[in-house]
């Protein structure tokens, strides 16, 4: 697996994305947060190897963002983070994946498979 993946962390609440930060340089990515605390959110500049976006975000549409990120970084997968039970089918077409929160082992798990796909260590038929 490759260390140092940038990851775009976008949230509405700092403490998750202190908490997620923490999370992912433990196990060796780059984190970037990314506050929605308006309705016009800034997109960084720069490249990053993977999304994770909050469903449920307070001002701004979790939809509309994940259509301005898959204009700004279009080949960069987005994982769904949410305390749904399932991914909403509304955001569907803009997610590779879908992780619970709370769950930071599927969550990298899900980073790992993600961006390393053919080290999943089976093979294809």
């Amino acid at each position: 697996m490759r260390t140092e993946s940038t990851v775009l962390l976008v949230d509405d609440d700092p403490a998750h994305i202190k908490l997620y930060s923490l999370i992912l340089e433990r196990a060796g990515h780059q984190p970037m947060g990314l506050l929605v605390d308006r309705a016009e959110i800034e997109l960084p500049s720069g490249e990053v190897d993977l999304i994770l976006l909050d469903y449920r975000l307070g001002i701004a549409s979790s939809i509309d963002l994940a259509k301005k990120l898959n204009v700004r970084f279009p080949s960069t997968p987005i994982v769904v983070l949410s305390d749904l039970q399932w991914m909403p089918k509304d955001i569907a077409p803009f997610a590779t994946s879908f992780v619970r929160k709370g769950e930071p082992e599927q969550l990298l798990a899900t980073i790992r498979s993600t961006l390393s796909p053919d080290d999943s260590g089976g093979s294809e038929s």
